[in-house]
This record gives structure tokens, C-alpha cells and sequence, in this order.
């Protein structure tokens, strides 16, 4: 049976990729990182998520695997993500084709 839990930048299966599709899997954790492209975002920045998606799986180790686990990782990695929004880490992405500014107003620095 497929889990997943759907945030407005995280999303996470318990599925593997396989030719393109989702295949359901009962060890096996996907995660898809901001879907609609919100933000910009460094290799070294994505990997702080994924590292920080590793810490949380690990803390649930030999716990049920539920929904209400996957949310409670999906809602601490939104978390995660806006401290790397706040701190200056990532930015939004303006010429996206999202643009509600979900987690603030973006901080645009003054022209001079």
C-alpha cells in the first residue's frame, strides 16, 4: 500500500522511482523536494534537506511506518526549509510560475 504525505514543498512516498512511475515498497522512502519550484536552490543546500530527511527517517527506526510519521517528517522538514529561507540560504524563486510567497514576503535588498 502506497503512504505518502504531501506538504506545500515536501513530498514523500513510500515508493521507488521506477521508469518514471511510483512503485509502492514497503523499505523504501522518496522524497521530492519543493515540486513546483518555488525556491532556488544550491546542490549543498538540497543536500542539508536530504541529510536532514536521513536524520528523521533514522529517528523513527523501529517505529510503524504511518502516515501520521510521514507527516510529522514531511511538517519538520517545511520547518527546516523556511530556517534555510530565513537564514538566506535559498531564496524564492521569482520567475517561477509559483509565486505565493508561502513562508513570508521575500527580502529584496534595495538598489542603490
Amino acid at each position: 500500500m502506497l503512504l505518502k504525505c504531501t506538504t506545500r514543498h515536501i513530498r514523500i512516498f513510500t515508493a521507488e522511482v521506477k521508469n518514471n512511475d511510483l512503485v509502492p515498497s514497503t523499505n523504501v522512502l522518496t522524497l521530492d523536494v519543493d515540486p513546483d519550484n518555488e525556491f532556488v536552490w544550491t546542490e549543498e543546500t538540497l543536500n542539508l534537506v536530504y541529510r536532514m530527511f536521513d536524520d528523521l527517517v533514522e529517528s523513527y527506526a523501529g517505529q510503524d511506518l504511518t502516515e501520521y510519521n510521514l507527516r510529522r517528517i514531511g511538517s519538520d522538514l517545511e520547518h527546516f526549509i523556511r530556517s534555510l529561507l530565513q537564514r538566506g540560504s535559498i531564496a524564492y524563486n521569482l520567475k517561477g510560475r509559483v509565486q505565493n510567497y508561502s513562508m513570508g514576503l521575500p527580502q529584496v535588498a534595495p538598489q542603490e
